[in-house]
C-alpha cells in the first residue's frame, strides 16, 4: 500500500502498481481482449436491438461483476465517495454516446473492421490533447497520428464511397461514420478520465459511469424498446457479464505492466476479431482492411512507445479507468 494525500488535505490509501511482473500483465491483457471480443461478438449476434436498449443490458449486467470485484478487493467503500460528481456525469454522457455509436456499427459492419477502426483512438488522443489540453506534440508522433490517418482512410474507403455510388442497402457507410466518430469520443473519454484520476480512484470512475451508462439506456425506453426473445436476452445478458469482467481485466493489467508493454497485445483483438467474425458471421477480411489496420497498428504502437520514452505515466492510469 502507499499514501496519497489529495488537494483537500485528505490522505487516501491505494494499491502500489505491482510493475515487476509483466508476463502477468500480458496474461490480463490478452485476457480481456478475449472477454471483450466475445462481448462484442454477442451484441452482434443480438442482431438489430435498438441501441439504447444494448447500452442498459450492457451497463447494468457489467455493474454485478464490478461490485463483486470491488467488494473482493477491499475497494467496495470507496467506490461511492466522489469529490467531483458533475464531472462523472459529463464523462457519463461522453461514453455512453460513444457506446451508442459503436454498437451501431457493431451492427452494420464486419467485425474486424469494427474492432480495428476503434485501432485509430491513440492517434485521436494524441490530436485532442494538443488542441483541447495545450499538450506539445512535436515531429515524431504528428507523424505517427499522419501516417495512422492514412491507414483509417484505406479501411474506410470502400464503405465511404457509398454514399457517392448510391448503394446504402448495407448500411456499411453509415456504420463506418458511427465507428469513427464513436472512436473520437472514446478519446475524448479518456481526457476526460485523465482529469478525473487525479482526485479519483478508479473503482469510482468505473462505479459510477456503469450507473451512469444504466439510467442513460432506461431513458432510451420512451423511443422505443424491441421485445426480445429469450436466446437475445440471453446475449445482452451475457454482452454485459463479459464487459464487466473485461473491465476487471484491463484494470488488473495496469497493476502489473506498464502500458508501453501491453500495448501491442491490445491489437491481438485484430487476429481474434478476425477468427471470431469469420466462424460466426462469415465476415470475410479484405485487403483494405488488413493493410489498413497494420499501418494503423504500428503507428498506436508507434505513439505509446514514444510517450513513455516522454515520461507521460498518466495515461496508464487513464487507461486503468476506462471501460471497454
Amino acid at each position: 500500500m502507499e499514501c496519497h494525500q489529495d488537494g483537500n488535505g485528505i490522505v487516501k490509501h491505494i494499491k502500489a502498481p505491482q510493475l515487476e511482473q509483466p508476463l502477468i500483465g500480458i496474461c490480463f491483457k490478452l485476457a480481456s481482449v478475449l472477454f471483450f471480443v466475445g462481448m462484442a461478438s454477442l451484441i452482434k449476434a443480438a442482431g438489430d436491438i435498438p441501441v439504447g436498449q444494448v447500452v442498459f443490458f450492457r451497463s447494468f449486467f457489467a455493474t454485478l461483476p464490478v461490485l463483486v470485484f470491488l467488494w473482493w478487493a477491499g475497494e467496495l467503500r470507496y467506490a461511492f465517495k466522489t469529490e467531483r460528481p458533475l464531472s462523472h456525469v459529463i464523462r457519463g454522457v461522453v461514453g455512453v454516446s460513444s457506446m451508442m455509436l459503436s454498437f451501431f456499427a457493431l451492427l452494420r459492419l464486419p467485425l474486424p473492421e469494427a474492432i480495428t477502426l476503434s485501432y485509430a483512438q491513440p492517434l485521436l488522443i494524441v490530436v485532442f490533447s494538443a488542441v483541447f489540453m495545450g499538450e506539445v506534440v512535436r515531429i515524431y508522433r504528428w507523424s505517427a497520428v499522419g501516417i495512422g490517418l492514412f491507414g483509417v482512410l484505406i479501411i474506410s474507403w470502400p464503405n465511404l464511397t457509398l454514399f457517392t455510388s448510391g448503394t446504402m442497402e448495407s448500411g456499411e457507410a453509415l456504420g463506418t461514420v458511427a465507428a469513427l466518430s464513436a472512436t473520437a469520443l472514446t478519446a475524448w473519454a479518456v481526457l476526460l478520465v485523465r482529469s478525473l484520476v487525479h482526485s479519483e480512484r478508479s473503482s469510482t470512475i468505473v462505479f459510477y459511469f456503469s450507473i451512469t451508462s444504466s439510467v442513460a439506456g432506461l431513458l432510451t425506453i420512451p423511443f422505443g424498446w424491441a421485445p426480445m426473445s429469450f436466446e437475445q436476452v440471453a446475449c445482452l445478458v451475457s454482452a454485459g457479464i463479459l464487459g464487466g469482467i473485461a473491465q476487471i481485466l484491463m484494470t488488473e493489467t495496469y497493476r502489473y505492466a506498464e502500458a508501453s508493454t501491453v500495448a501491442p497485445f491490445e491489437y491481438s483483438s485484430m487476429i481474434v476479431g478476425i477468427v471470431a467474425g469469420y466462424f460466426l458471421f462469415g465476415d470475410v477480411p479484405t485487403l483494405n482492411m488488413l493493410v489498413g489496420g497494420v499501418i494503423v497498428i504500428g503507428a498506436g504502437i508507434f505513439i505509446v512507445w514514444r510517450e513513455q520514452q516522454l515520461g507521460l505515466k498518466n495515461r496508464t492510469a487513464a487507461k486503468r479507468a476506462s471501460t471497454p
